[in-house]
């Protein structure tokens, strides 16, 4: 629709549409409004806060906060019905090019509007605004700034609270086809992390896939519910840590996941409840330790 113009021609050398040019304005409009209300809400600029930060637009902003202000750019849209559902959302370049942001604040701001719901990714087709996401209540956490480790550690004790839970029942209730699954799902995150690349996305399509093995539609929900926000490993895979601490930090998530899985996998209900017990208070422990250690990049 709109990449980079020639004389009112997108880059695909025909005529930019009446429709692509109004897309294209209500789009930079709600970018503005985006990073106005940012700015007001971070008047200080948070300092970065995950290894694909590694760009930034004038002003200092956090790479979690730019993935907030693109994804609410994007869902003000969508819920005021400028993109209706079934409508298909501008493709990852022109986002990229509309917000002034990197292709991966755009991954990360669209993976937050599917996990809220409000959108779907269609194999070789491109992401398309859901039949029911315009009249369906979304329910969210108020507040929650994935730029500031507080609030990260404010999630990770609710989730523990439910998520020990679920790995209980989904230890006593799995099916072999839920088994294979939650395995499929704690094979990826392996090999995302041997290859360096960003987990956020496998991580919690393995904690949904524990949650859909619970058999209890609610827990899939809660996790749904808090979305990417409910694996805020960024901050831990910053720039500036040494290859020996990021070495260490990979092998012990594996670890901790290998126990869950394999304790699931055996029906051991109180050896899969420990292990989930273990893998998010050690969650809060190292974000405390961030805390402590970091503070610049949370003030």
């Amino acid at each position: 629709m709109y990449g980079t113009r020639h004389h009112g021609r997108g880059h695909t050398g025909r005529p930019e549409s009446v429709r692509e040019k109004r897309v294209r304005s209500r789009l930079k409009s709600a970018a503005q409004r985006a990073a106005q209300e940012g700015a007001q809400g971070n008047p200080h600029g948070a300092s970065p806060a995950g290894s694909h930060a590694s760009t930034h637009p004038p002003g200092g902003r956090a790479a979690g906060t730019l993935v907030a202000q693109v994804s609410d750019a994007l869902r003000q849209m969508i819920l005021s019905g400028e993109f209706p559902p079934g409508a298909k959302l501008p493709s990852e370049a022109q986002l990229t090019q509309a917000h002034g942001v990197s292709r991966t604040v755009v991954r990360e701001a669209v993976a937050a509007l599917r996990s809220d719901g409000l959108v779907e990714a269609r194999q070789g087709a491109g992401v398309f605004v859901l039949d029911h996401a315009t009249t369906t209540p979304l329910l969210s956490f108020q507040n929650v700034d994935g730029a500031r480790v507080s609030s990260t550690i404010e999630l990770l004790e609710l989730r523990t609270g439910v998520e020990v839970e679920a790995a209980g029942l989904a230890a006593a209730r799995r099916s072999p086809a839920q088994e294979e699954v939650i395995f499929e799902r704690h094979f990826a995150v392996r090999t995302a992390l041997d290859e360096g690349r960003s987990t956020v996305e496998a991580d919690l399509a393995l904690h949904l896939a524990i949650a859909d093995a619970t058999n209890n539609p609610r827990f899939r929900e809660f996790l749904a519910m808090i979305g990417r926000d409910a694996i805020p490993r960024a901050v831990l895979e910053g720039e500036g840590q040494s290859v020996e601490r990021v070495s260490s930090y990979i092998k012990m998530i594996d670890e901790e996941h290998q126990r869950i899985v394999v304790a699931i996998s055996r029906g051991d209900e109180d050896a899969a409840r420990e292990a989930m017990r273990v893998h998010l208070r050690g969650s809060q422990a190292r974000y405390r330790t961030l805390l402590q250690t970091r503070r610049k990049h949370v003030i």
